[in-house]
């Protein structure tokens, strides 16, 4: 069973369509960077519904020993940075990402990156769900960005038809 590291938007999207648990189904081990903590805990802080990662046994905090500082000068958030740094120093583990940019960073650095919608493929391969279609449809309602293209592909890969 593979290893992740997750970045912020992963996590608030799973949560947000009811998937986070199947994490740790997924993953033997989910760690997070403080940044990604302290980032779901401010989202908190200002009213928003966000994950409490303090509710989640199966998520360790683990923070990288050092930063790459030519990922400093890249339009990043703290979270996107920790947690491929951590990848990187731990090129084993997953690293869970949405953000395009930091997508072709951490794949450039030749690490494994998977997306929200790569979880919910793979949660249906493993028999988690019946159907990834309306977590997709509900992704979407929680303003992540699909392009019709994406979503097309996304449900053909785990051979659903849009509706």
């Amino acid at each position: 069973m593979p290893e992740a590291i997750s970045n912020t938007s992963p996590l608030l999207y799973l949560y947000r369509i009811g998937a986070i648990d199947w994490l740790p189904l997924l993953f033997g081990e989910v760690w997070i960077p403080a940044a990604v903590f302290d980032e779901l805990k401010e989202g908190q802080r200002k009213g928003y519904d966000v994950p409490d990662p303090s509710n989640y046994g199966w998520l360790q905090i683990v923070n990288p020993r050092a930063m790459p500082s030519e990922w400093l000068s890249l339009d990043l958030g703290v979270g996107e940075l920790a947690a491929m740094a951590l990848a990187l120093e731990n090129p084993t583990r997953v690293v869970l990402l949405d953000d395009m940019l930091a997508r072709r960073t951490a794949r450039a650095a030749g690490l494994t990156v998977w997306g929200t919608l790569k979880v919910l493929l793979e949660s249906k391969a493993q028999g988690l769900t019946d159907r990834i279609e309306p977590l997709v449809n509900r992704l979407s309602d929680m303003g992540m960005w699909l392009s019709d293209e994406v979503r097309q592909r996304i449900l053909a890969l785990a051979g659903e038809s849009s509706s």
